[in-house]
């Protein structure tokens, strides 16, 4: 009896280390307020098998759930309260899943499967809070600092001080922008605090944009239409550009008109110079021709007096 127990024994060491086999480690980013669930990669437990997950978060482990024999058992007290009824597990699968996440709950999840082997898996979750808006404000103080330090400057006096700000966040980055370019920026991780980020421009336009950001979002706040904040810049070399470019295009086009119309005119006075040259060409004449007309009344010799009448000659 003793010698078949411990053939057993040695066989299950045999098959145990074979049977062991460890994945990389899965990485998960989630909002704060998800739900996520972890799965095992089986499509159903044996009977025989305990299935165990542990949460690490920093350098203790804690076990958190399992299922052996059947029975399921969640450890959600004491170290592991904040989980309290937030955990879940399958009991088919054995996934585990994690309901309203928070920043809390973000660590490494392991998962091992016993039974002659051992199997893992891993899970690297990052719980990040919820992004809200960054609010802008204009930093009165910055600007007359800055105006009185530097008053020889006739430049300094008519620069706009702008402050971005978040509350209470963590692993963000929070951002300056004009256009597409990144201004200045600031980051945080791990601890949840407040973040500001200053910002001074000589006058308002709509390309500037404060931006906090993490892995999964971002949130954004315009400069356009704050302009109780600063002045509103003048019109831009760009737009002096455009209308330089529309009053050479008129002009181009009051020209061209002008010369058409030259053109038309001499064409149609050409015209009708060789309308009148043709005209005078064609013009034909005939031979006058007298015709005698016998008068009534005849002269005592007995003569016929002749009697001339005018003739017009047309064309």
């Amino acid at each position: 009896m003793m010698v078949h127990q411990f053939v057993c024994f040695c066989l299950w060491l045999l098959c145990g280390v074979s049977g062991v086999y460890t994945e990389e480690t899965e990485t998960i980013s989630v909002m704060e307020g998800d739900t996520v669930t972890l799965h095992t990669g089986v499509t159903e437990i044996q009977k025989d098998e305990q299935t165990l997950w542990t949460f690490r978060p920093r350098n203790s482990e804690n076990r958190i759930a399992e299922i052996y024999k059947q029975i399921i058992s969640i450890y959600d007290s004491g170290e592991n309260a904040r989980f309290r009824d937030r955990l879940k597990i399958d009991e088919k699968t054995g996934s585990l899943t994690i309901t309203n996440i928070n920043t809390l709950h973000s660590g490494l999840y392991k998962l091992q499967i016993i039974n002659v082997g051992v199997k893992h898996r891993s899970f690297s979750i990052a719980v990040y809070g919820m992004l809200t808006v960054p609010v802008i404000i204009r930093d009165y103080s910055s600007s007359s600092s800055s105006s009185s330090s530097s008053s020889s400057s006739s430049s300094s006096s008519s620069n706009c001080s702008l402050v971005c700000s978040v509350l209470n966040v963590s692993d963000v980055t929070l951002s300056w922008y004009k256009g597409i370019s990144v201004l200045s920026s600031i980051s945080v991780s791990d601890l949840s605090i407040s973040l500001s980020l200053p910002l001074e421009i000589q006058c308002l336009d709509d390309s500037y944009s404060c931006v906090i950001n993490n892995p999964i979002r971002n949130q954004t706040s315009h400069l356009d239409n704050i302009t109780q904040l600063c002045q509103p810049c003048e019109e831009s070399h760009q737009n002096l550009t455009v209308l330089l470019v529309s009053l050479l295009l008129l002009l181009l086009l009051v020209v061209t008109v002008l010369v058409v119309l030259f053109f038309c005119h001499r064409r149609k006075y050409t015209q009708a110079k060789q309308d009148a040259q043709t005209n005078e060409e064609e013009v034909e004449y005939t031979d006058a021709t007298f015709i005698k007309h016998r008068s009534p009344d005849t002269e005592a010799d007995g003569r016929d007096r002749t009697v001339y009448s005018e003739v017009a000659l047309r064309c």
